[in-house]
């Protein structure tokens, strides 16, 4: 069997007794909020906001403030006829220029954003990080919690940082730091998918001045401890490398060779009394001088021909 509920949900009609109490919502925002009448525009309308509890709305005319609107809210007990003013407040319209919204320090600040003198303590929750006692898993570290040789003591045990066996070290890199640390400076600026480490002649595993880090991150990096590397003094992976390395050799190929000089061609430059642009240019080529290539040579050699068969001829009619 199925319930339905007699209440009707509607759209609740504003009261018209405090609809109609526009100008005591203006003077409000005049007399009690302070409101200079110049920054009040016109009425925009009311909303219903409970029984006999309505808002009136009014255009703010401040420059400032493009579509906001000054909102009061008025109301009236039951069977009263007088109303009242609840409050009066400047509220954005749709179309309002709004601050974006507020984001925790914590969440925008982005890795370099540290200088001098800030401090950013890590939260006692860090996932970073665990205490620097034995623990079962990836995360276990040396034990410092051993008891005092004074068993009487009933604080046996490191009471200050002082006492650690690392001096100031309470907490160490939990397996989560050490992995998001590893994927951090493998896919980084110092990994081996950088333009640097593609043109390297070796990696820097093999480079002398690869120092590896110790623990399990010494199987992967190690820092770079040569002056003229751009690397120099930063954490680097085994498979970086940069044209630094210390077997780099130089092949054939990279041998300098000698400047490259053009003979053929030339400059125009301007002279003293002569300009260049002035100066009519005839192109060297075989239609402007064709007699200063073969011509000559070809006149002579005709004459020679012609005068030796001339004799030949003269001496056979003799014959």
């Amino acid at each position: 069997m199925a319930l339905v509920s007699t209440i009707r949900s509607r759209a609740k009609e504003p009261d018209q007794t405090c609809a109609d109490a526009v100008d005591l919502a203006r003077q409000s925002l005049v007399g009690d909020a302070q409101v200079n009448p110049d920054a009040i525009g016109e009425h925009l309308g009311v909303e219903s906001t409970g029984d006999r509890v309505v808002t009136h709305l009014f255009r703010c005319t401040d420059l400032g403030y493009s579509d906001w609107r000054w909102a009061v809210t008025v109301t009236r007990a039951p069977r009263s006829k007088l109303v009242t003013v609840d409050e009066s407040v400047l509220l954005p319209g749709p179309s309002a220029l709004l601050a974006p919204a507020w984001v925790p320090w914590q969440d925008r600040l982005l890795p370099g954003d540290v200088g001098i003198g800030d401090l950013l303590p890590a939260s006692p929750d860090d996932e970073r990080l665990v205490p620097f006692v034995v623990l079962d898993g990836d995360d276990a570290v040396t034990d410092w919690f051993l008891p005092r040789p004074d068993s009487e003591n009933a604080e046996a045990g490191p009471q200050t940082a002082a006492e650690i066996p690392v001096p100031g070290r309470s907490r160490v890199m939990s397996a989560f730091g050490r992995e998001d640390a590893a994927d951090r400076w493998y896919e980084g600026d110092h990994g081996p998918h950088t333009p640097l480490s593609q043109a390297a002649p070796a990696n820097c595993v093999s480079c002398g001045f690869f120092v590896p880090l110790s623990g399990g991150l010494g199987r992967v990096f190690g820092a770079c401890g040569n002056a003229y590397a751009p690397d120099d003094g930063r954490v680097v992976s085994a498979d970086h490398g940069c044209g630094a390395h210390s077997e780099a050799m130089f092949t054939a190929a990279a041998q300098a060779t000698g400047p490259v000089i053009d003979e053929l061609g030339y400059d125009l430059v301007d002279l003293p009394g002569v300009s260049v642009e002035d100066t009519v240019f005839e192109p060297l080529s075989r239609d402007t001088y064709p007699e200063s290539i073969a011509g000559p040579e070809t006149s002579e050699t005709s004459e020679i021909s012609g005068t030796s068969g001339t004799s030949e001829s003269a001496e056979t009619s003799e014959d």
